[in-house]
């Protein structure tokens, strides 16, 4: 019974992959799938550690974020149901130049990367999946660096709340972001200090742009937003 349900949820929240694995390698990813339960804030790798497991995120939020000079955090990039992270450093075979950990309580499950590696040498559309997947990372890391860059802080800031948007969607009244963050991971994620964000969020607020009510942050005027990412 708890093998059947665990081939369910595989199934289910693996589909991409499982859909280009024949018989033999379902059972193999089955017999090695490992489902853990973090809580909030968890630690899920560390920066500097290797790399043993392809994770999937099958429930809740994880954020990818390296520490930098006077412990300031840069959070990298936020995941969501259902993608695949951890693999990169082994592909390049490297230690972890990153940390990741649950951003709220998650669900996620692991499958050994040798594994994977294995599977790989057998299966050539298993390979394509996984150049797509870099690839992709690829192209939004360097988008990420010119944001970063070249934005203002206004324009910095109005990114990271469309990518909230884009990733998590509206809560049931359409408007209301998905996801809670302190105005520190909202400083993190945009790159600016958090009294910058806060100073931001609060014109925002007075422009009537967005509505704020402790970590809900509720999007008025998107199209106004969406300029602002895009000119700032």
């Amino acid at each position: 019974m708890i093998k059947s349900t665990l081939e369910q949820v595989i199934s289910e929240d693996l589909a991409e992959i499982w859909s280009i694995l024949d018989n033999e390698e379902k059972r193999l990813v089955i017999d090695n799938f490992i489902i853990h339960e973090f809580k909030k804030n968890q630690i899920i790798y560390a920066e500097g550690e290797s790399p043993e497991f392809l994770w999937c995120l099958l429930k809740g939020k994880v954020k990818k974020f390296k520490d930098g000079i006077g412990g300031r955090q840069q959070i990298l990039r936020l995941h969501r149901p259902v993608q695949y992270f951890g693999y990169r450093a082994y592909f390049a075979k490297e230690r972890y130049v990153s940390s990741a950990a649950a951003f709220e309580p998650s669900t996620i499950g692991a499958v050994p990367l040798k594994l994977v590696e294995d599977l790989i040498h057998k299966n050539i559309n298993l390979a394509w999946f996984f150049i797509h997947e870099l690839s992709r990372n690829l192209g939004g890391s360097d988008e990420k660096i010119v944001n970063l860059t070249q934005k203002h802080i206004r324009g910095r800031l109005a990114e990271a709340l469309i990518i909230l948007k884009d990733s998590y969607g509206y809560e049931d009244d359409e408007s209301t972001l998905r996801i809670y963050m302190a105005r520190e991971d909202l400083a993190n994620l945009s790159n600016m200090t958090t009294s910058n964000a806060i100073r931001t969020l609060t014109s925002f607020v007075n422009e009537k742009i967005i509505a704020v009510d402790g970590r809900r942050i509720k999007i008025i005027n998107e199209q106004m937003l969406r300029k602002i990412s895009k000119f700032g």
